[in-house]
C-alpha cells in the first residue's frame, strides 16, 4: 500500500559546509527523501579552521554531497557547487555557489523558495552582492547565531558575511538559533539503529559517521545533535508545532525558540527506510 501523497511546499536551495559536522549530510538526506520540498540546488562552502587548513574544504565539501546525492538518485539535482575557501571580503566575487544561488532565485516558480544555510553564510553573502535582487526572491532559513551572547560556531566561522546578510533590509530571515537548534538531538544508538536498517543512504551516513576522523581526546557521549535539520520543521515537514517570535513584519525576520525533535528524528527514520 503506498504512502498518503503529500503535496510539495516549497523548493529549497542548500547551503552548508558538508566537511564539517556530519549532521549537515543528514539534514541533506533528510531534505532529498521528503516529498513536501524540492530541491532546486546545492551548494557547498568554507569549513571552521578547527576542522584543518581551509584550503580545498569547500571542495570536499561538494564532493561528499555529491557522493551522497547520487546514492539518492536524485536526477533533478544537476551537482552541488562550491564556494571559496576565504571568508566573505565585502567584494563582489563570481564562484560557483554564489552563481548557483543567484541563478536559482532567478528561475521563479509557484512554491515559494528558501535559502536553508546550516554553516556560514559567506555563500549567502557572495550571492546578495553579486545580485541583490536575490533578496526579494526567497526566504533565508539560517541555523546559527544565538539568542546569548556566545561564539555559536556558524556565526564566528564568518561574522562579517553574517553581518551584512542581516544587515540586508529587503532579506526575509527565519533564524535558528544556537538555543534553538540544540533541541534537535537523538541518541546515538536511535541513529545507529536508523541508519543500519534504512536503504542506501541510511548505510551511507552510518559509514560515514563510523569514519570521522577526530582526535583522540575527543569523547562521544549517548546522545549526537542534528541541529542542521532544524529547519525541516519549516520546510519538509509543517511549521505548526513550532514557536517563533517575530521581530519584522516586511520582511519577515523570524527568530525560532522551539522545534518539534521528536517528530524530526522520527520522520527521517521513516523516510529512509521507505522505498522511492
Amino acid at each position: 500500500m503506498d504512502m498518503i501523497p503529500i503535496a510539495p511546499r516549497c523548493r529549497v536551495i542548500i547551503d552548508n559546509d558538508w566537511a564539517g559536522d556530519p549532521d549537515g549530510l543528514v539534514a541533506l538526506a533528510h531534505h532529498a527523501v521528503s516529498p513536501a520540498n524540492r530541491i532546486v540546488a546545492v551548494t557547498s562552502s568554507l569549513t571552521n579552521p578547527m576542522f584543518g587548513p581551509a584550503a580545498g574544504m569547500a571542495q570536499r565539501g561538494s564532493e561528499l554531497a555529491s557522493s551522497l546525492l547520487r546514492v539518492l538518485s536524485l536526477a533533478d539535482v544537476a551537482g552541488v557547487d562550491s564556494g571559496p575557501d576565504t571568508t566573505f571580503t565585502g567584494k563582489p566575487r563570481r564562484n560557483a555557489a554564489a552563481q548557483a544561488i543567484v541563478e536559482a532565485a532567478a528561475t521563479g516558480g509557484d512554491l515559494p523558495l528558501f535559502l536553508v544555510c546550516a554553516g556560514p553564510l559567506t555563500n549567502v553573502a557572495d550571492a546578495l552582492l553579486l545580485d541583490p535582487g536575490v533578496a526579494s526572491a526567497l526566504t533565508l532559513a539560517w541555523v546559527g547565531g544565538a539568542a546569548r551572547n556566545e561564539e555559536e560556531y556558524n556565526y564566528f566561522t564568518d561574522p562579517a558575511a553574517a553581518d551584512f546578510v542581516f544587515g540586508n533590509p529587503r532579506l526575509a530571515i527565519w533564524q535558528f538559533p544556537a538555543e534553538t537548534y540544540r533541541q534537535v538531538v537523538a541518541s546515538v544508538a536511535e541513529l545507529d539503529h536508523a541508519f543500519r536498517n534504512a536503504g542506501p543512504a541510511g548505510r551511507w551516513l552510518w559509514e560515514h559517521f563510523n569514519s570521522l576522523d577526530v582526535p583522540d581526546f575527543i569523547r562521544f557521549g549517548p546522545l549526537w545533535c542534528l541541529g542542521d535539520s532544524a529547519p525541516l520543521a519549516v520546510t519538509g515537514l509543517d511549521g505548526v508545532p513550532s514557536t517563533y517570535v517575530e521581530t519584522s513584519a516586511g520582511p519577515a525576520r523570524r527568530t525560532y525558540t522551539s522545534v518539534d525533535s521528536r517528530l524530526i528524528v522520527a520522520d527521517l527514520a521513516v523516510r529512509l527506510a521507505t522505498p522511492g
